[in-house]
């Protein structure tokens, strides 16, 4: 699993390649907590692009959930952009649509989240 990050329109995007299962889901936590810090009310709505992620397990969407949580205590905005069509398909199946809003694209997410 790989991680980049970067700024644009005010927005954080975190570009997530790879599976994000039992292996790699301490790791993902674990990058991904700094950047929820700064994901609250005053700070940087946060987008997480998924067009890179082939897998993600129940592990994986258990740290979407807390991240998703965490977000909603601090007021943040966080959000899931251009998922993959298995990825996709697991979030239809779990519902997990219903957790975190999910935009077509990066762009989509970062017009949505930057107003």
């Amino acid at each position: 699993m790989e991680l980049v990050f970067r700024t644009e329109k005010k927005v954080q995007i975190v570009a997530v390649r790879g599976h994000i299962d039992h292996a790699h889901a301490n790791a993902f936590e674990a990058a991904l907590a700094p950047h929820l810090l700064h994901c609250k009310a005053a700070g940087m709505p946060l987008v997480l692009d998924f067009s890179g992620v082939d897998f993600i397990s129940s592990v994986g969407l258990r740290v979407l959930m807390l991240a998703a949580k965490q977000a909603k205590l601090q007021q943040g905005k966080i959000a899931m952009a251009a998922l993959t069509p298995i990825v996709s398909e697991v979030f239809q199946v779990s519902r997990f649509n219903l957790v975190l809003q999910v935009y077509g694209s990066v762009d989509e997410a970062i017009l949505a989240l930057a107003s």
